[in-house]
């Protein structure tokens, strides 16, 4: 089994595309940008973010899902405390975060913890406070700049959207791999 096999194996949601399972990379308020290592299954550390900036929420990726940068599908989950490495977070979908990195889209699923009573009220991107989301699009415009990476922020969509992008990435990961299986 290659080393991201492990986390091919968990169906990308429980409900979906309403509730989604996050893989969680970097937890909320870090610096240190983890990554699924693909050769050895491992989360590894890329790099610490050059700026002073920390992650506004338990950031990862939802598995069985490719985006369109050729990755799986980021997400980042809104939580009170922040979880580890590794944690697998049933999230319900509320909306979607639009941006380009090195100008191609990346967008980010925004989700809650979907059993969690605190979040019970969050089903859609006008339950999450304002001030919240400015500090997801600030955090995401600006936490490459000394890196000298280009980042563009396109702004927010509703839970509608990021359900309908679940399942485009869902789709897409099913019919690469057929492609792979099939050598095509």
């Amino acid at each position: 089994m290659s080393g991201a096999g492990l986390y091919s194996h968990v169906p990308p949601g429980t409900d979906l595309p309403r509730v989604v399972n996050a893989i969680v990379e970097i937890p909320k308020g870090r610096r240190s940008k983890f990554e699924l290592d693909k050769e050895t299954g491992l989360f590894k550390l890329d790099r610490y973010l050059f700026s002073s900036s920390h992650y506004p929420g338990d950031y990862g990726f939802i598995p069985q899902t490719l985006a369109e940068d050729g990755d799986a599908l980021d997400v980042l989950v809104m939580v009170n405390e922040p979880t580890f490495t590794g944690c697998l977070i049933r999230a319900r979908v509320v909306g979607l975060f639009k941006m380009t990195d090195h100008g191609h889209n990346d967008y980010k699923v925004l989700g809650v913890p979907n059993t969690d009573p605190l979040f019970a009220e969050f089903q859609k991107l006008d339950d999450v406070p304002h001030h919240y989301l400015r500090e997801v699009e600030h955090f995401f415009a600006t936490y490459k700049q000394l890196e000298g990476t280009e980042t563009k922020t396109l702004g927010w969509a509703s839970a509608e959207e990021a359900i309908a992008e679940v399942r485009l990435a869902v789709d897409r990961y099913h019919k690469q791999r057929s492609n792979v299986f099939w050598n095509i």
